[in-house]
């Protein structure tokens, strides 16, 4: 399953991609993260791991950085036992102070149970990520959002 938010954002594309791209902001912008944990290598770069602890639940997420390529793009992989996210981030510059935002979600999920779990969640999950994308406090103020699913 594949989801897609695109954000217009009032700030400078470098700026807006090395917020997005630094793990401890993900609880300022994640309204369901309960912390951020640094589990190996420099936080936000590739190969680096951490874990998302959600605020209620038990599904805790490991992240791994698989590439940073700021200010153009930055890509990390979200671990759980039942489910792994690919989440793509990319950056186009509108104007000097405009940035088109990008945020790219797979989902694969693992058994049976996961997979019909993730066929009927889709519209939650979809909801989920448009979401944590508005709610994002650590980026510039939106101007306009777009969903493409």
């Amino acid at each position: 399953m594949k989801s897609v938010i695109e954000l217009e954002i009032a700030g400078p594309r470098p700026h807006v991609a090395e917020l997005y791209a630094t793990p401890e902001n993900s609880p300022r912008w994640m309204d369901d993260l309960g912390r951020y944990e640094a589990m190996s290598g420099t936080p936000g770069m590739p190969g680096s791991r951490y874990r998302l602890v959600p605020k209620k639940g038990s599904l805790a997420f490991v992240a791994t950085v698989k590439a940073r390529e700021l200010p153009r793009r930055v890509q990390v992989e979200l671990d759980s036992p039942k489910v792994t996210v690919s989440v793509t981030g990319t950056f186009e510059e509108l104007s000097p102070g405009r940035t088109h935002l990008v945020s790219e979600e797979v989902f694969t999920f693992k058994g049976l149970f996961s997979k019909a779990f993730g066929l009927l969640a889709q519209p939650a999950i979809r909801r989920a990520h448009r979401r944590h994308m508005e709610g994002s406090n650590a980026l510039p103020n939106r101007l306009r959002t777009n969903e493409r699913t």
